[in-house]
């Protein structure tokens, strides 16, 4: 089946707000197997609406419709699209009592505009929206259908794989044909080299194909794969996935919807220990993405952002010696702060983090990017040292990376 998707909303086109929704609805469309053949975005005018859907369905099997469905005098997406087909408006009682019924259960004021979201298109099927107050509808002209549901991005993520893929596999022509993919996720090899090591492996002859997809600092790469019989295609991927490991499972530190730091959550949750981190360059990156885990007050004691060397002096005890010897910057100073942290907190690990981010700061001896990282235990420590290449923010990001990664790999070796 051939699929359209139009995002409708004046914030998309004039660039204030990110459209999401067309990448994540391209994404769960092709795990059906169904091919994504136009993807639009126009503003809340009812002239390009009504462009976009002539357009799209000329195309297209199906179109997915996004945004303008609130009771604002700019959500348009339902009169318009109701003009598009000469449709009349029509009034669904089971919807405006249910949006009554929201507002009295939240102690919200209802306004009569509220009740614009209780009108659709006469002859319209209802898309029920589990977290919020717009509901979507289906509209089937001839063979071609339009699905319309609203445009915030969590509303999606339900509404869809509960009211809208079920809809279209129902007027799914023909046989099924299934996708399925895999990513693995690598750190520490750029996307030319893991294409170079990837380069004797035949994934055509296994009818498999490979993404390489840039995610800052990592890179994702996606197998593919699509047929008839799904325990098949698992085969196929299984065959591809062993020959990408043997060549690149060193820089592999997650796959799937794993994230690293979901990774050494486990790692630390499962070995019962428990971690403090001490950061200077990354400002509290690396503590803001540990405890973005559900369950990290198991396992995450405290985090100190010594910026200053006052703080790494005073409170994670760098002695006044080190910092005079080598600057705040060096592996003496990170192997302190490890130490610091790790005593101050009275946990079993002190991560710790200190560089130059950038712009400025940066020497001759010691360049913009570089960055030194430190993980003590009860028996020592390691340290890293790393000469970085980005702007500021793209430093602090792959430093955060970098120090997760050296905490993953201790985690697996146990032990420094």
């Amino acid at each position: 089946m051939n699929i359209g998707i139009l995002t409708i909303g004046n914030e998309l086109t004039s660039g204030r707000t990110q459209d999401t929704n067309s990448s994540y609805l391209a994404r769960e469309f092709s795990a059906q197997g169904w091919q994504v053949v136009t993807m639009i975005s126009v503003g809340d005018d009812e002239a390009a609406i009504k462009r976009a859907l002539e357009f799209s369905l000329v195309a297209a099997d199906a179109l997915v419709v996004t945004g303008g469905l609130g009771p604002t005098q700019d959500d348009i997406t339902t009169a318009a699209i109701a003009r598009a087909f000469d449709l009349p408006l029509a009034g669904n009682e089971e919807v405006l009592d249910h949006l009554k019924k929201t507002f009295e259960r939240f102690k919200l004021k209802w306004s009569e505009n509220n009740a614009k979201q209780a009108l659709f298109p006469a002859g319209a099927e209802i898309v029920v929206n589990p977290v919020g107050t717009a509901f979507g509808f289906a509209l089937r002209r001839g063979e071609k259908v339009v699905v319309v549901i609203p445009g915030v991005p969590r509303e999606v993520l339900r509404m869809v794989p509960e009211g809208v893929v079920p809809l279209l596999q129902g007027i799914e022509p023909g046989p099924r044909t299934f996708t399925e993919s895999r990513t693995v996720k690598l750190f520490g090899l750029g996307e030319a080299l893991v294409d170079e090591a990837l380069a004797e492996v035949d994934f055509a002859a296994r009818q498999v194909t490979i993404g390489f997809y840039p995610n800052f600092p990592e890179n994702h790469l996606v197998m593919t794969a699509r047929g008839s019989d799904v325990s098949e295609i698992g085969g196929r991927l299984d065959l591809a996935e062993g020959e990408i490991r043997r060549r690149l499972n060193q820089y592999i530190f997650a796959s799937g919807k794993e994230t690293l730091e979901g990774v050494i959550a486990s790692l630390l949750t499962g070995k019962g220990l428990t971690l403090a981190v001490a950061e200077s360059c990354t400002g509290g990156l690396i503590s803001d993405r540990l405890t973005d885990v559900p369950g990290s007050s198991e396992f995450f004691e405290q985090a100190v952002v010594a910026y200053g060397n006052g703080t790494k002096s005073n409170l994670l005890g760098v002695p006044a010696e080190v910092l005079a010897a080598h600057g705040a910057v060096s592996r003496e100073t990170a192997v302190a702060m490890a130490e610091g942290v790790r005593r101050l907190a009275g946990v079993d690990l002190g991560l710790a983090v200190t560089g130059i981010a950038g712009p400025g700061g940066g020497t001759e001896a010691k360049p913009v990017g570089t960055v030194s990282i430190a993980l003590a235990d009860a028996q020592g420590s390691i340290h890293r040292d790393f000469s970085f290449r980005w702007d500021r923010r793209r430093n602090k990001i792959i430093a955060s990376q970098a120090a997760l990664i050296l905490l993953r790999d201790y985690l697996r070796s146990e032990g420094v």
